[in-house]
């Protein structure tokens, strides 16, 4: 939305799309907010700059013309483009008494109820948005025990549905395991992250949530110098979070941020491939077997030029030959699979007869 705000980037945005498609990508997911920064969507409490909501709608319709759906994000945890705490801020410059940032709310009607300038189609009632997703990594540390989150989950889960029943909502969670249950909490990767008001099981059995959201950055938990443990905690992330959705939860999962900062110690390429490599092959185990491992979103694809925005994640897909490749062949592998169901039968179809008999095999 920031690029195609200025005339001058605009075309990044449809330059982005064509690389996503040509590699076979088919779901980007991007903000639908900006609050009170520069370049702002949400100027001021429910005051809104049209220029940047053309800009979303000319999002939206150029993904559409690539055959990309979009997950649109309501709102964001960190202070980037806004967050919580401009929220917080505007409420105590209205004269609320609010003592943290976790003193929060947003009102994303304007948004599911815009009208597309371009293809005259409700952003509610339009195909290419695959799903919205209620806050970027919600936390709330003010409340540990994670009643506070859930209260609010259980709301906008519910408000945004009322609005547009049509399509499918997740909430933005990192994917740490909370009070609920405390069996699991070996496989988070460190103690803090019990106490950070999140509790992955008990928030995604909330009514209106659609799909389980997970985030995968052991450079940011576990230690910023890479090593393999790396790794195999990304794998026992993945396969721990694809097991929960299967016994508890009955609904996908997808992992919609991994990466690897070029700012890690001992970054190399060759590591953050291996990396990749790992997301995908512990995917395809899950879609081979009718599994829960839905799909993963990488953090993050970027246009060329665009380096002064770049947090350390961004790929260039021209620049990063190999991971071109690995995304382009993980994305065939994957429409081959989901080629062979006939997908009437919904998803949990336990797609096993075809392809044990098929494609049992790494190679095509």
């Amino acid at each position: 939305m920031v690029l195609a705000a200025d005339q001058s980037t605009r075309p990044k945005v449809s330059q982005l799309f064509q690389q996503a498609s040509s590699v076979g990508l088919t779901v980007c997911r991007t903000w639908a907010f900006n609050d009170g920064q520069w370049r702002a969507l949400q100027k001021s409490p429910g005051v809104y700059d049209e220029d940047v909501f053309k800009a979303l709608d000319f999002v939206v319709s150029e993904a559409k013309k690539y055959k990309i759906r979009l997950i649109l994000s309501l709102s964001n945890n960190w202070d980037a483009y806004g967050g919580k705490a401009q929220y917080v801020k505007w409420g105590k410059e209205a004269g609320l008494n609010l003592t943290s940032d976790d003193d929060f709310f947003s009102h994303p009607a304007t948004v599911l109820n815009r009208v597309n300038t371009i293809t005259n189609v409700t952003y509610k009632e339009d195909p290419t948005i695959f799903a919205w997703e209620l806050m970027n990594e919600p936390r709330c540390t003010s409340d540990p025990s994670g009643d506070k989150l859930q209260s609010w989950i259980q709301e906008m889960a519910v408000y945004v549905k009322s609005m547009d029943p049509k399509h499918l909502v997740e909430i933005g969670l990192e994917g740490f395991y909370g009070p609920s249950t405390p069996d699991k909490a070996q496989f988070n990767p460190n103690t803090y992250a019990t106490q950070v008001g999140t509790d992955f099981i008990r928030n995604h059995m909330v009514l209106g949530v659609d799909f389980a959201s997970v985030h995968m950055y052991a450079d940011s938990w576990i230690s910023q110098t890479i090593t393999d443990a790396h790794v195999q905690f990304t794998k026992s992330w993945m396969e721990s979070h694809i097991d929960d959705a299967e016994k508890y939860l009955g609904m996908p999962v997808v992992f919609t941020e991994f990466g690897v900062s070029v700012k890690d110690q001992g970054y190399n390429s060759t590591f953050r491939d291996n990396l990749y490599s790992t997301v995908y092959k512990t995917l395809l185990n899950s879609t081979k077997r009718g599994g829960s491992g839905a799909g993963s979103l990488m953090w993050q694809l970027f246009p060329e030029g665009t380096d002064y925005m770049d947090d350390g994640y961004a790929i260039v897909l021209s620049k990063s030959p190999s991971a071109s490749n690995m995304i382009s062949l993980h994305s065939t592998r994957i429409a081959i699979f989901n080629s062979l169901c006939s997908w009437k039968c919904k998803w949990g179809c336990k797609k096993k007869t075809a392809l044990d008999t098929i494609l049992y095999h790494d190679e095509l």
